[in-house]
Formats: structure tokens, sequence, C-alpha cells
């Protein structure tokens, strides 16, 4: 069992002194957002620690805008939107020091009728892939890299602008420019001490390319451990700058310069704790790691949907951007979608195909499932890529749109032997709802194009 950075009895002890009155059970949605209730911190004692909670199973069934959809075999208006069972995982309970008297932990969930849990969770998906690499004897863990940008505008100013003619934070690529970062470094620092006071681990910030750009790193973690961190540090990072007046976003492609990555860092150890992937094979891989790498170049395009979930997410990856459409792999090779990097018991695999909106546990998820089909084929990796990706012929490319991921991921037997039936057709209807809802939307371009001249 995993240390919790908050006992359970350290919580009764600041609820009976009054420090703690407010606790945040959470749960993540198909986006990779955290939605949950806040408890009145005595009831959350009483009742809520022993029996759970109960949260409608749209949850796990809606779209960005929380519209109810047609399509999902767990959850619909014929099966009358019921509950499902949120149990609060008391490995997960920290301190939220941005939220003053307030602590947050995360729910697994679990069918009321005891059938057991909602296999559609996010969570649950990525622990079932971990669970298939454990009959291997390996364990996962991984490091996310989330970069975003800054605006000086609050979220309600850039919602009445329709997000448009936004402030940027800084007015010029600050890419590790420590004059320009500083004049951000008061919120940026708030957001690493605070992430630390939940019981994160923050490493380093600094500046990226485009206006207002920044990345704040943190180490390393178990998998399940990396993708709980991810998605509070990505919710509590947006709620410390809106107290700030400011404004982050996650958007893959917020605008024409350069998007938004979540660069993953991947690697296995063995039952020894020791890196499963080191060798004396090509660039010091070993048997293990060379499959592995060919598992995750061999299923990258099929599962590019968990990688790259939105319409935005496409829009990143340009020739020359720093964004991979190569799948290739190299040496500490930037162009390539798997980058290897790391020395001795630190070599890792740098996944650097998802971009910022992504759901970390479905994309972790995903590369385990990626490594277990290239162990258990006992795949031969390709040559490594020592030159520029962008300009192999021979290369193949990461999906140009969401439509072709979608097309990819549908008629996948691999996914669909990984994840199961009802988790693939799940997320293929999450796919076609997004690509529905933009299908049906007028946008600025043809305004612009249209409005007067046609």
């Amino acid at each position: 069992m995993r240390k919790a950075p908050l006992t359970l009895e350290q919580l009764r002890v600041a609820v009976a002194d009054g420090e703690i009155d407010t606790v945040v059970l959470a749960l993540t949605d198909m986006q990779g957002r955290l939605q949950g209730k806040r408890f009145h911190a005595p009831f959350f004692l009483d009742q809520v620690v022993a029996n759970g909670s109960e949260g409608c199973n749209y949850l796990l069934a809606v779209d960005v805008d929380m519209n109810t959809v047609d399509g999902y075999a767990m959850s619909s208006w014929e099966r009358g939107y019921g509950d499902f069972a949120m149990r609060p995982d008391l490995s997960t309970l920290r301190r939220m020091p941005w939220q003053p008297g307030s602590v947050l932990l995360l729910a697994d969930l679990e069918w009321l009728d005891g059938s057991g849990p909602v296999v559609a969770s996010p969570r649950q998906i990525l622990r079932r892939q971990l669970d298939r690499l454990a009959d291997h004897g390996l364990t996962a863990y991984a490091g996310t890299e989330l970069e975003f940008v800054l605006y000086r505008d609050s979220y309600e100013d850039a919602w009445q602008r329709g997000y448009r003619d936004l402030t940027p934070a800084n007015q010029y690529n600050v890419d590790y420019s420590l004059l320009g970062t500083a004049r951000v470094e008061p919120l940026l620092r708030r957001i690493r001490t605070e992430m630390a006071g939940a019981g994160l681990t923050p490493e380093s910030a600094k500046g990226e390319c485009n206006l207002g750009q920044h990345e704040i790193a943190f180490r390393y973690d178990e998998a399940v451990a990396c993708a709980d961190h991810h998605v509070i540090y990505k919710n509590g990072a947006k709620e410390i700058a809106a107290q700030e007046g400011m404004s982050i976003t996650f958007m893959a492609k917020p605008n024409a310069r350069e998007g938004n990555s979540c660069h993953i860092h991947f690697s296995l150890r063995d039952v020894d704790g020791r890196s499963a992937m080191l060798g004396d094979g090509p660039a010091q891989l070993s048997v293990t790691g060379q499959r592995v790498l060919a598992g995750l170049l061999a299923t990258m395009r099929e599962m590019s949907l968990l990688f790259a979930p939105n319409i935005n997410s496409y829009k990143r990856y340009q020739p020359g951007s720093f964004a991979p459409t190569a799948l290739r792999w190299g040496t500490d090779n930037r162009t390539c979608a798997l980058r290897l990097v790391g020395h001795g018991q630190g070599m890792r695999v740098e996944n650097r195909v998802p971009g910022a909106d992504v759901n970390p546990y479905l994309a972790i998820a995903a590369l385990v499932a990626g490594a277990v089909h290239g162990i258990e084929q006992e795949l031969e990796l390709a040559d490594e890529c020592t030159g520029n990706a962008y300009d192999d012929p021979s290369a193949e490319r990461v999906p140009p749109t969401l439509r072709d991921a979608l097309t990819l991921w549908q008629t996948s037997d691999i996914a669909k032997a990984a994840f199961g039936e009802e988790v693939h057709a799940h997320y293929t209807n999450m796919a076609k709802v997004e690509l529905s809802a933009f299908d049906a939307a007028v946008t600025d371009w043809e305004l612009t194009r249209g409005f007067e001249r046609l």
C-alpha cells in the first residue's frame, strides 16, 4: 500500500482542531478533468470514509460541455442515468494549500450492484494494463511534462472575449530565459510550492517558445501515482491562476505558434527494482527494452486516439515544430516520436506524441499496452534514426486528424484485445461525439470567408 501524503488519523486531528473543514472527493472523467464533490469534513469522516459516496454515471458519458449524448452502453436515458459508487482511495489523501481548510483525495468507481469496478473509468483502464504488465514481472514508471500558456486575463474575461485577443504573460520567446520567466515567477513559484505542499515533487520550471508558454516538471513515479499527480497539478494550477486573476490553457494548439506538449517519460523495472530496459544491445537496450520500443512503434498509430483525443490535438503535428510527425525512435533525438534518454538505471523512453490536453491515465495505459504487445509478440526493433526524422520518407506518420485516428482505433484488433470490447467501444463513441460536435459547428474561418462574399 502506497503511503498517503496525509494519513486518515492526521486528517481526524486536523478536523478536530478546526484546521480542516472541507474534503474534496474527485474522479477523473474521460477528458482527464477532476469531477466530484466537496464534503463537510466531519460528515466525510463519519460517513464517506466507510461507505463511500455516489455520483451520476453520466460523468463518464458526456462531452466537454457536459451534454448528455447517445451511444454509450453504460449510461443513457434508457438506463435512467443512475449512480455509480465513488470509493475514496485513502492513499491519495492530501492537503490543498491553494484552497484554505481543504484536503483532496481521488475515488475509484464501482457499480452499486456489486458487479465490480467501472471498466471505462480511466484509472481502472490504467490499472488493468498494469496488471497485464505485472504478469511479465514488470512495473511501469512514468513522468509527464505538461506545457501551458499563461495569460494575464482572467478566465471570466477570456470567456467574454471568446478567448481572443488575450494578453500572454510574456511578449517574446522565453525558452530557458531566466529574465523572461522572472516576470511570472511569483505565480510559478506559488504553483510549485503549493503542489509540494500537496505531496507532489516539483523538480523545475522553465520558459518555452510560445508567448507566455511555460513548463513545470515533476518527479517520475509509479504509473498510477504519476497520472494522479498529473490531474491534481493540472486542476490546481488552473485554480491558482484564477485566484491571481490570470488564466492558463493546456490546449494542445491554442494559436498558430508552438503547441502545448505533454511528453511522457516511460520506463520499466523488474521484480528487483532494476531497469528492465538497460542492456548490451543497440543504444544499450536490453532485449526487453528493444521489444518495448518496437511494440510502442507498432501500436502508436492504432492507439493515437489515446495520445491525441481531441480535434485540436492534431494541429500540433507540424514539421520542424518539435512536435513529432514521424514514428521513429532515436537516442536523444527530438525529431522522433520516441526519444531514448537517460543514463544507466535512469534509461527511459520519452513519448513526444501527446499534447497537454491528454488524459494521462489513458495515454500511459496505451504505452503499457504497446509495451506488452512488443514483449508478447517478441517484436524486433527497427534501426534508430540518427538524422532528421521529419525528412524520412519511409517513416510511418502520426495520423493527421482525429477522424483518421478514430478509423485506426476502430479497426485495431490489438486495441480491442488489449482494452476489451467495452472500453474499446466506449472511447470509440467519445471520438465520434467530438467529431460530430465539430462537424456541426460554424467556425470563425467560415464566417470571415463567407458572410459577405458568398
